[in-house]
């Protein structure tokens, strides 16, 4: 009993000086402008990346599978430009009130422009269940303050980090500018149903590895996809809305909100639920091979990972 107290305090403590040290550099950053530190954390995670043995070559084997056709200095640019994305999005995260200067009622161009506004404004006047995903690409943490700037409540469905120090500081951060979190855990898709069922809408990410979801295919390579968004259709029968965002030069963002998709249906009417979380992953495949620098490679989306050590 004492050594596993011994081992449990010694694992907080090993947390608690990682946080305060990701608190520290973040901090450090925020004492310099927001353009030149965030220019700075690419530079940064591009040189630290590929010092990261594992992920580095998780990263690359990723690229490999994904981009046959490409050479192997196109595999290596767009894992360098990958890392940077980590870098910058980081970095962003200590200067988003000042980056996200979009105003629906200004219009003055600014860091952040919008396309689909007249989607925002009708889901806004026209209240009803829906549901918004979107994929760890650009800066996806931009999509929600989008919405409650147009005054959209969206519950969004996230998953903390690993760290309990850094999850709680991460989690105040962002209900302060995105409305209501929900962590990803057991009883998240009950709130999320929840959510639907009293009229609200609610966002999730959909490019996540998920060990008990669907055999599905991304890129071409067996995966495992969550169901939930597709049995959450299939309860509350909503329209489901793709939405992106998308780095530009000079520290700009494109934020995308697409039309509804078309959800597929058997023959009796129900929700494909397979057929619709494919939909997804194809989704969000041409939205990667879009920008794939702008994409998180080192995710281990094909669980391979195991693989590589052998």
């Amino acid at each position: 009993m004492l050594i596993t107290r011994l081992v449990l305090s010694a694992e907080r403590f090993r947390q608690w000086s990682i946080a305060q040290f990701v608190f520290l550099l973040l901090g450090t950053l925020k004492l310099f402008p927001a353009r030149g530190a965030i220019e700075f954390a690419d530079r940064f995670t591009r040189w630290l990346g590929p010092k990261l043995k594992g992920r580095h070559r998780l990263t690359l084997t990723n690229l490999r599978n994904a981009f046959p056709e490409k050479s192997e200095a196109e595999i290596e640019a767009i894992a360098l430009e990958s890392w940077g994305s980590i870098g910058r999005l980081a970095a962003e995260y200590v200067f988003l009130d000042e980056i996200f200067d979009f105003d629906p009622a200004n219009t003055k161009p600014g860091r952040i422009e919008v396309s689909g506004i007249p989607l925002f404004l009708e889901l806004r006047d026209n209240p009803r269940p829906f549901i918004v995903f979107t994929a760890h690409s650009g800066n996806f943490e931009l999509l929600p303050v989008a919405s409650a700037a147009f005054g959209l409540d969206v519950t969004v469905l996230f998953r903390p980090p690993n760290n309990p120090y850094v999850a709680e500081k991460v989690f105040n951060f962002r209900k302060q500018r995105m409305g209501n979190l929900v962590p990803s855990h057991a009883g998240s898709s009950f709130t999320l149903a929840r959510k639907l069922e009293a009229g609200g809408a609610v966002g999730v990410l959909v490019d996540q590895k998920f060990r008990k979801g669907l055999t599905t295919t991304f890129f071409g390579r067996d995966v495992r996809t969550n169901p939930l968004l597709a049995k959450l259709v299939r309860q509350f029968n909503c329209e489901v809305y793709p939405a992106r965002s998308i780095r530009l030069p000079d520290g700009r963002f494109r934020l995308e909100l697409e039309p509804a998709i078309d959800i597929p249906r058997r023959a009796d009417g129900s929700v494909d639920v397979t057929a619709t979380a494919q939909l997804l992953n194809d989704k969000v495949e041409s939205w990667v091979r879009e920008y794939p620098g702008q994409w998180l490679w080192y995710h281990d989306r094909w669980n391979i990972k195991k693989s590589l050590k052998d």
